[in-house]
């Protein structure tokens, strides 16, 4: 997805009151729809991707199976569906859970500021990343998973440590 690609504007209640192109929503910090999915196997273990290094924001960063926008007049389930299938070439029933509003600096200058849907579903299937979007993924025990977080939490994008804090609080999500 280029940084051309246009987002959905929303406001706190998620009702939409326009687009942006995704350089400016981001150079601006202007509040759009986004979501991020969560993926488990049947152990309860929880799938990660390291982002392709070139990403324009948080290269090389552990998150969430998928995350992305959906495109102006494209439902947000339809398009976690799409992106599941762009980013790791599989697809599975994906949940709603719930959706929270976050606004961070990331690095480049940009800001982060996102109503996230969040998506969870189960899978265990092959898996052929993109590597235009992913440079590599691990499924990971949730207990071990809350320990690296803690040791390392720059190695994780900003809204996968606020999402797996959430998860934590409610593991039956």
């Amino acid at each position: 997805m280029s940084l051309t690609h246009d987002l959905i504007l929303v406001n706190a209640e998620d009702v939409q009151i326009g687009t942006s192109n995704k350089a400016d929503a981001h150079y601006n910090g202007t509040l759009h729809r986004a979501f991020s999915i969560l993926i488990f196997d049947t152990k309860g273990r929880m799938l990660l991707q390291r982002r392709a290094q070139h990403k324009y924001h948080s290269p090389g960063l552990w998150t969430n199976a998928c995350c992305s926008h959906p495109a102006p007049g494209e439902d947000t389930e339809s398009a976690a569906h799409r992106r599941l299938w762009e980013e790791l070439r599989f697809d599975c029933p994906l949940t709603f859970q719930y959706h929270f509003t976050y606004r961070a600096l990331l690095d480049n200058g940009l800001i982060e500021h996102e109503l996230d849907h969040v998506y969870t579903g189960v899978y265990e299937g092959p898996i052929s990343p993109n590597p235009d979007e992913v440079d590599s993924y691990a499924y990971i025990e949730v207990a071990q998973l809350a320990q690296y977080i803690k040791a390392y939490p720059d190695c994780y994008t900003v809204w996968f440590k606020l999402i797996f804090e959430r998860y934590l609080q409610y593991p039956h999500l």
